[in-house]
């Protein structure tokens, strides 16, 4: 009898659902409102090429921890960071002054990324904002104190590579900051007007003198090549002259005299009358003469090879 007036759990557990459904159903669409309320804080998706990093309302910022891509769920009081940390472009603009009070403005774009590894210390020091805080302001600083001692010439002619190693430095003190800048490229320098026609004129003057200074170096060397030259032919002749004989001349004559008697050309040809009793060669015409005068030139000339020649057996 006892037993049977004690009621099994499951009764117990209906009838208490019965007393507290309407509480029960109360509760869950608190529960649902707010899930839809807060789902974006709940379910947070980090796309490609992102990182995030929490932030816990009652223990502070994860620095050790790291959200990579994909699907995370959070509680709605916690507040989840999103950072890029695939490479980006910054363009910046500003002035620096030269020693001379004159404005050179550059134009930079610069190339930087967040590191990874830092990236929750980063969120902790210096913010999403990191760009605007330390990149440009720094860059900034270090450029217009590297380039703040030259003239607006030697910064726009890039003069002993003043722009590369400004350019490095700022790199170095950048890099010092949970960031890292891969390269800082400069657009464009701009100078006043007047200023760049004075500088183009005086790289023009500068072409112009090296371009003289080449036109004589090159004829230095022709002049060089000239007497070179000369002295070369001058020895040839002196080579000659030494070694030309009065027999080697006399022989010459000898020979000349012999293709002069076997050309078909009309001549006439005194023997022993020149200088050193060489050949005196006369009436060279290549022109046939008439057969008269042609049959009467041996018997001249064998009268007056006669009468130059003595007599045989005449004494001196």
């Amino acid at each position: 009898m006892e037993n049977s007036e004690i009621p099994s759990v499951s009764v117990q557990l209906r009838q208490w659902l019965r007393r507290k459904l309407p509480l029960l159903i109360v509760f869950f669409l608190i529960g649902a409102l707010v899930t839809v309320f807060f789902w974006q804080r709940i379910v947070i998706t980090i796309d490609s090429g992102e990182a995030g990093i929490l932030f816990r309302r009652f223990s502070g910022t994860e620095i050790d921890k790291i959200y990579g891509e994909g699907l995370h769920i959070f509680s709605p009081l916690d507040t989840l960071f999103i950072y890029e940390v695939r490479k980006q472009v910054a363009y910046h603009d500003f002035d620096v002054i030269t020693n001379k009070g004159l404005t050179v403005r550059l134009s930079l774009a610069i190339r930087y990324r967040p590191e990874y590894e830092l990236l929750g210390i980063l969120h902790q020091r210096i913010g999403p904002d990191y760009l605007t805080r330390v990149i440009l302001p720094q860059i900034e600083s270090v450029m217009r104190k590297q380039l703040g001692n030259y003239t607006a010439e030697q910064i726009y002619t890039n003069e002993a590579g003043l722009l590369t190693n400004a350019i490095l430095t700022a790199l170095d003190e950048v890099g010092r900051n949970y960031v890292e800048v891969e390269d800082i490229i400069i657009r464009s320098i701009t100078l006043p007007p007047e200023i760049v026609t004075a500088i183009e004129d005086k790289l023009k003057q500068e072409e112009n003198m090296k371009s003289y200074e080449f036109r004589l170096q090159t004829a230095q060397k022709e002049a060089d090549r000239l007497k070179i030259e000369a002295n070369g032919i001058r020895e040839y002749h002196n080579l000659i002259n030494e070694s030309l004989t009065e027999a080697i001349l006399r022989n010459s004559g000898i020979e000349a005299t012999k293709e002069l008697a076997q050309s078909p050309n009309a001549k006439v040809v005194v023997i022993g009358s020149g200088k050193d009793g060489l050949p005196l060669i006369l009436n060279t015409d290549q022109t046939s003469p008439l057969p008269n005068k042609t049959q009467s030139q041996p018997q001249d000339a064998e009268t007056e090879t006669g009468a130059a020649s003595p007599p045989t057996g005449s004494q001196p």
